[in-house]
């Protein structure tokens, strides 16, 4: 069993609010018994950590606050997401990476392999290994090995047992978060939405640091009801006439929303975002037969992720998403130095050009000083959208 450590942190006084509220959370999780494993990406098998009694929440910053210590061991030229994660970290400025016994990563990067190692010394660090062909059977057996090797990991540290009936409470509980958050985010499949891609947007990013499962649930189902009802009204918040868009690309949350905004205030409006943020995570189930580790390895290695190679999910996801939402275009959302998502731009570009539909690819960070010139090229996308 491992020793908690429930202290809060000398800087906790200086924070805001929010942040504060954050630390007082999850200091209460911590001092009831909770073990709290973070994690940094959509391939992390969350069920796992739910099946040993554990809480898990997402580490990934999306906020400039801390770039700037970062970089005094990072490179500036890496993605901002991987600086501002390992910011917050060693600046213990975030509640979530603070009181996380645990940090499970993932090779999904190469920039956040080597981050991890650093963030290794200040932290206990579990790093999952990922195949990057999703079509091969030795890649299943690999990534197979690798998911029982966590389960492994969390019974070792956090001395607990974690069974198949336990799994599969678990797979069932998350399945029914995942049905609850596809179900809110297809209302936007009205014309007009009955709610803005910013506020879609903040609820699927939001529910991640909700630690209460009935208490999600809950409201999770109030929200949709409510919108439902504003809907059935003839209320919306949108225009019928703004240009429907779906966003792909880099995960979304936090500084981010910048482009949605700028969309919005343009004359469009998110109707979908086929991210590992929105869609990539929540639009299928995990299967509640047979072995659940088994379950859980399938579902996760066919995530449409941009380091698989071919990667034929993510173009799947794309077009059933562009036809179930009747986009009008497509705006792919990169940070700077992404460059499996990157290079992938091409393929993706290509992909909708053979089925008509218009796309832009919009590269940014996590400051504020491109907002103008992205406000410039998004208000010229749908410009055009308005002239087809």
């Amino acid at each position: 069993m491992i020793t908690q450590n429930n202290k809060l942190p000398e800087i906790f006084e200086s924070f805001g609010e929010a942040r504060r509220n954050g630390f007082i959370t999850m200091k209460k999780l911590k001092d009831s018994g909770k073990g709290v494993v973070g994690t940094f990406c959509t391939y992390v098998p969350v069920e796992i950590i739910m099946a040993g009694g554990l809480v898990p929440v997402g580490l990934c910053s999306t906020s400039d606050e801390t770039i700037a210590e970062a970089e005094k061991q990072l490179p500036s030229n890496l993605c901002p997401l991987i600086k501002a994660s390992y910011g917050f970290a060693i600046t213990n400025k975030c509640p979530y990476m603070y009181f996380s016994d645990l940090v499970a990563g993932e090779t999904t990067c190469d920039g956040k392999i080597k981050m991890y190692e650093l963030l290794g010394k200040i932290k206990d660090v579990y790093v999952m290994a990922l195949p990057r062909q999703q079509d091969r059977e030795s890649s299943r057996a690999f990534w197979l090995s690798e998911v029982k090797a966590f389960k492994q990991k969390l019974e070792s540290k956090f001395g607990v047992s974690i069974t198949d009936e336990k799994l599969r409470r678990a797979i069932k509980e998350r399945n029914r978060e995942r049905a609850l958050l596809k179900e809110l985010y297809e209302l936007s499949t009205a014309l007009p939405p009955p709610i803005s891609g910013l506020r879609q947007l903040q609820i699927l990013y939001g529910t991640q640091f909700k630690f209460n499962y009935e208490e999600k649930i809950r409201e999770l189902e109030e929200t949709i009801a409510a919108i439902r009802k504003t809907g059935a009204a003839g209320e919306s918040p949108v225009s019928k006439n703004a240009k429907r868009i779906l966003i792909t690309g880099c995960p979304m949350g936090g500084a981010t929303e910048k482009l949605v905004r700028v969309i919005e205030e343009s004359g469009g409006v998110v109707v979908a975002y086929e991210n590992c943020t929105g869609a990539k995570q929540f639009d299928r189930q995990v299967d509640e037969s047979g072995d659940p580790c088994e379950a859980l390895a399938d579902y996760y290695l066919a995530i449409g992720c941009s380091i698989m190679t071919p990667n034929p999910n993510r173009l799947e996801l794309l077009e059933r998403l562009c036809a179930q939402f009747k986009v009008d275009g497509v705006v792919e959302m990169l940070l700077q130095s992404c460059h499996t998502y990157a290079v992938e731009t091409h393929t993706i570009r290509e992909f909708l050009k053979q089925r008509s539909i218009p796309f832009i690819s919009l590269e940014t960070d996590y400051s504020a000083g491109d907002v103008e010139q992205l406000k410039t090229r998004a208000a010229a996308f749908i410009e055009m959208l308005a002239s087809l």
